[in-house]
């Protein structure tokens, strides 16, 4: 009888333990990944290109005595201390790509917005912070058209997600990523896009920059497998905050090394608050 009631209490604590730790599981968020625990730089610098990260798809590239700005978002204050833009390349119409109010207060007296069509048919076309209007600062690039910017040339490359789809977050045709160029260094801003057969075909990329984020660009497979197509000499991975976290750029740095060594794969801090 003593043998039969001590089976019965551990099996009823059993139980609890069981119900607790699924019901904690249940409640607890799934996340991908956490930031890396090695500390990240804050900026970086190849050839003659200084690269600092603002956050996520948002950075200032200082080059040839030129400045450029991706996708600026975060108000003034996030880029305090920074030369004003020459030009400012934006890849898509999304709220961590696009924000007017940035832009009012970042441009400047003779910055010039390189945009795709969807974005400038959503620029004001009224004066706002500033007395010019920022439509009138656009120039307007559809996927394949290169125009001279200052002594750059930039080339807007498709970015969309793989299967293609109506209803898909990026669309064939609506968002650009860049390749800008001068002197014979070539800069690859990839934008919100999966591997596509575009990106797989570039050729003599000195540095890349490639998202990976799910639902929304593509995992650090695919990120990785396209990057093993194309071999830029150096790779950064941004644009990589998920819903649920952040996509393990390590493993993606593992994963190209192990494909091509001789492919830099480099970290930096995009997500400086976290």
């Amino acid at each position: 009888m003593k043998n039969i009631l001590i089976t019965l209490i551990l099996i009823a604590i059993a139980s609890g333990l069981f119900f607790y730790y699924t019901k904690t599981q249940e409640e607890k968020p799934v996340v991908t990944h956490q930031q890396p625990d090695t500390a990240m730089p804050e900026t970086q610098t190849q050839s003659d290109v200084k690269i600092t990260p603002i956050s996520h798809a948002t950075m200032v590239l200082e080059w040839g005595g030129h400045v450029i700005y991706t996708d600026p978002v975060g108000g003034a204050e996030a880029f305090s201390g920074q030369p004003a833009p020459d030009f400012i390349l934006i890849t898509d119409i999304h709220g961590d790509h696009l924000d007017i109010d940035t832009l009012e207060d970042v441009v400047g007296d003779e910055t010039t917005l390189v945009v795709p069509q969807a974005v400038a048919d959503m620029l004001p076309a009224t004066p706002g912070k500033r007395p010019e209007p920022l439509a009138s600062r656009a120039v307007v690039m559809d996927n394949g058209d290169a125009f001279p910017q200052l002594d750059f040339t930039v080339t807007a490359i498709p970015m969309y997600n793989l299967p293609e789809s109506d209803d898909a977050f990026h669309v064939k045709g609506r968002g650009n990523g860049y390749v800008v160029e001068r002197n014979g260094t070539r800069v690859y801003i990839a934008g919100d896009t999966a591997g596509i057969p575009e990106m797989r075909n570039l050729k003599d990329i000195d540095i890349a920059f490639v998202p990976m984020n799910l639902p929304y660009t593509m995992d650090v497979e695919e990120a990785a497998n396209a990057v093993l197509a194309f071999k830029p000499k150096q790779v950064y991975p941004y644009h990589y905050r998920t819903p649920d976290g952040f996509s393990d750029v390590d493993k993606f740095k593992e994963l190209v090394n192990a494909g091509d060594p001789n492919i830099e794969v480099l970290l930096l801090n995009w997500y400086s608050e976290s």
